[in-house]
């Protein structure tokens, strides 16, 4: 089992805007070992943006970032070895086979090669990708597209994560094992950072959930909650009212 507290992601006052409009509105937010935090709102709230703010993607207009204890743009191997993400769309080498793709993965997050093949074998079996293993991604579904974009992000099992949408176009199967797979490397010490607009399903995995709403942190819900996506859409309907004060 990691330390807890050796993995950690924080956002500090993070400012992002384009074109004069805050995507993202002075969050403050912190990831600690061995917890996963949820992000939800609406489509639009700047959840993925934080993100790639968080994974030096994209640069803030003002606060800062750090991941592992350091800003992203100074971050070295050594801490990049410890991420594993996926942001938005499952990132996949489209001519190279189910199998490939996941050396592929496991060899740029500095795996040993003595491990590999039984790590990618390890893979291949929990995310139920044995009967693609040999064909190229291109010819991927949809969901299984997904599941080996989340496969390749924690092939070398990192302790810090993050990731957008994971459930999107997993079948309930899929759904159920990574929200266990995310529960496990929690346990074991890492910092999972995960976003959603559906609530149900961050009720079931979530630690701590925050809600993010144009841009800004407007509050927290309870994942033991009783019905978190109506106490959710009325207090951003509340918000609204009051010109999107918290």
């Amino acid at each position: 089992m990691r330390e807890r507290g050796t993995a950690s992601m924080e956002a500090k006052a993070l400012v992002r805007e384009y074109d004069g409009e805050r995507a993202v509105d002075g969050v403050d937010l912190r990831v600690d070992g061995g917890e996963i935090h949820a992000i939800v709102g609406l489509n639009g709230a700047g959840k993925t943006t934080l993100m790639r703010l968080l994974l030096g993607m994209v640069h803030p207009t003002s606060g800062s970032a750090l991941i592992g204890g350091v800003p992203p743009t100074s971050a070295g191997p050594e801490v990049w070895e410890r991420v594993g993400c996926l942001i938005e769309t499952p990132f996949a080498y489209p001519e190279l086979t189910v199998r490939e793709n996941l050396v592929a993965a496991a060899l740029l997050h500095g795996l040993p090669r003595d491990r590999i093949d039984s790590h990618v074998g390890e893979v291949v079996e929990g995310f139920a990708l044995g009967r693609w293993e040999s064909r190229r991604s291109r010819v991927l579904s949809l969901g299984n597209r997904q599941r080996l974009g989340l496969a390749a992000a924690l092939v070398h099992r990192p302790d810090v994560i993050v990731l957008d949408e994971p459930a999107n176009s997993l079948d309930p199967a899929g759904v159920v094992f990574i929200r266990d797979l995310l529960r496990d490397l929690a346990a074991d010490g890492a910092a999972v950072l995960v976003s959603s607009h559906h609530l149900d399903q961050m009720a079931r995995v979530a630690d701590r959930i925050t809600m993010l709403h144009r841009g800004a942190v407007v509050g927290a819900l309870d994942p033991g909650g009783r019905d978190l996506e109506q106490e959710f859409f009325e207090r951003i309907y509340q918000m609204d009212l009051r010109g999107g004060r918290a």
